[in-house]
């Protein structure tokens, strides 16, 4: 079994390195990461100057790019085949809720997804990385278990699974609970201030965060002590508003308004 891995921490965040070790007893791991980081890049691609490639060691790369041009350079020039699963991660910090939308990591395992191959976003909360060997077993019993289910079954339309660790010694984990995305409000999302020049400057990402998980969200599992297994669906249409609208279709897009 071959598997790709990436993250949006870049190539020497430690929790990749748990991953890829997890990994490596399940199979070969082929690292392909971002060469600094990438945090909240979200599911963007390079597309105005060239990537630069460097191999640091066998079967070990890292890009002057994205999570998703990582992602993409693997699948289509550095891999000699297409991996089996890939997995993104460990995020140095929560992915959850509205935050999936910004997540490089998370985007990562979107772009896998896009091309057809299996894939899970794993991130611990508040990223304390005193649990992180601890939950290198955890992280392999998770991978074993998810690549022994028939991938036409847990991957089937455009699925990944979206994978939040609790912020815990390992040895205390409640369990695993399969979870809805749950919803993040910001205060004062936006700081601004004044520079030792006097000039203005914005800084996003500056006020607190009030979680509104209800039962059953990725939130307040985690909260609760447990390992948060999202299943994240590519399908961004409200299907059900769409009756509703097909009124419009009857209206004449000719003649004057």
């Amino acid at each position: 079994m071959l598997f790709l891995v990436t993250n949006d921490d870049g190539y020497l965040a430690p929790g990749l390195g748990t991953l890829a070790r997890a990994l490596g007893q399940l199979g070969e791991v082929v690292v392909v990461a971002p060469d600094r980081e990438q945090s909240a890049t979200s599911h963007s691609l390079t597309l105005h100057h060239p990537l630069r490639v460097r191999q640091t060691a066998e079967n070990r790369y890292h890009v002057d790019g994205t999570p998703t041009d990582c992602v993409m350079l693997a699948v289509n020039a550095i891999m000699g085949r297409r991996p089996d699963y890939v997995f993104s991660g460990i995020n140095h910090g929560g992915n959850m809720g509205d935050d999936v939308s910004y997540s490089g990591t998370v985007s990562a395992a979107w772009e896998a997804t896009l091309l057809g191959i299996p894939s899970v976003a794993i991130s611990l909360v508040h990223a304390d990385e005193r649990w992180l060997a601890g939950y290198e077993g955890v992280v392999r019993r998770l991978a074993r278990m998810i690549v022994e289910e028939p991938v036409e079954k847990l991957f089937a339309s455009d699925t990944l699974l979206n994978v939040n660790l609790p912020d815990r010694d390992p040895d205390t984990v409640e369990g695993v609970r399969v979870t809805a995305l749950g919803k993040r409000a910001y205060s004062d999302p936006v700081v601004v201030d004044k520079d030792p020049h006097g000039k203005t400057y914005y800084w996003i990402g500056g006020g607190e965060a009030v979680w509104e998980g209800p039962e059953g969200s990725d939130y307040l599992a985690v909260e609760r002590g447990y390992i948060s297994i999202t299943p994240v669906h590519l399908d961004l249409t409200n299907h059900r508003v769409i009756p509703d609208l097909e009124k419009w279709e009857s209206i004449s897009v000719r003649g004057e308004g």
